[in-house]
C-alpha cells in the first residue's frame, strides 16, 4: 500500500526517473545506480533514494537498481499500468494544438471528448473528434469513466468549466488558463502557465546591474 501524505514534490519528481530509467531501458542498460541517475537529472544521490524510499526498498547498496523492475515499479505507483481517458475543454488555437499532440497516446493517456463554448466551433471535427458544447459535460461524462481534463479556456470563464468538472467527478485538471483556480481538496490541479514560466526565465537572462 503506498502511503497517502506524500509530498507533492515528489511525486512530481517520479515520472521524471521513470522517463530517465525507460531511456536507459531502451539503450539496453539493466542496471544504474543512484549516482548516474542523478547526474543525468541534476538530483542528488540522497534525493533520488529519499523519494524512492517512501515507496519502499529499491535496489542493493553498492550494486544499484534494476531499471526494468524499478521501471515497472514507478509505473505500477503512478498508475501508469492503464490507459487514462481524458476530456479537454478548450478548442482555441490551444486547445487544437493539444488534440494533436501525438505525444499522450504512447504514454497512455487518450482524448476521448471535446468541449467548447463557442457556437462557431461547437459541432465542427478536430481531429476527429466532434466538438460538444460545455453544457453537455454531465451527459458525456456519465457515460464515461474519463477522471482526468485539459482546460484551455480563457482566464474569464475557467472556473466556472472548472466547477462543472468537478462536479461531473473529475479528480484531475491540467489547467492552461492563465488564473489559479479553486477547487476542493480532493481535486488535484496543475496550472501551466508559460508565461509566468518566461517572467520567471528572464531575471537569468536580464542585464545584471554593475556594483555601486
Amino acid at each position: 500500500m503506498v502511503p497517502l501524505e506524500i509530498p507533492e514534490v515528489v511525486i512530481d519528481r517520479l515520472p521524471v526517473y521513470a522517463r530517465a530509467l525507460d531511456i536507459l531501458q531502451r539503450n539496453g542498460r539493466e542496471v544504474v545506480n543512484s549516482q548516474e541517475l542523478g547526474e543525468r537529472l541534476g538530483v542528488t544521490p540522497a534525493q533520488i533514494r529519499k523519494d524512492l524510499s517512501y515507496f519502499g526498498r529499491f535496489g542493493k547498496q553498492g550494486r544499484g537498481y534494476n531499471v526494468g523492475r524499478l521501471l515497472a515499479e514507478l509505473r505500477q505507483i503512478l498508475g501508469l499500468t492503464q490507459e487514462w481517458p481524458m476530456v479537454l475543454v478548450g478548442v482555441g488555437q490551444l486547445g487544437r494544438a493539444i488534440l494533436a499532440y501525438g505525444g499522450f497516446a504512447p504514454q497512455g493517456f487518450r482524448i476521448i471528448a471535446a468541449f467548447d463554448q463557442d457556437a462557431s466551433i461547437v459541432g465542427t471535427t478536430v481531429n476527429g473528434l466532434v466538438v460538444k458544447p460545455v453544457e453537455s459535460l454531465q451527459e458525456v461524462l456519465g457515460n464515461e469513466q474519463a477522471k482526468i481534463a485539459i482546460v484551455a479556456v480563457p482566464a474569464g470563464s475557467a472556473q466556472n468549466v472548472i466547477d462543472r468538472l468537478v462536479a461531473c467527478g473529475v479528480k484531475a485538471i491540467l489547467n492552461y488558463a492563465p488564473i489559479a483556480p479553486q477547487t476542493p481538496p480532493h481535486v488535484r490541479i496543475k496550472d501551466i502557465d508559460p508565461v509566468l514560466a518566461l517572467q520567471s526565465m528572464t531575471f537569468y537572462v536580464k542585464p545584471r546591474d554593475e556594483p555601486a
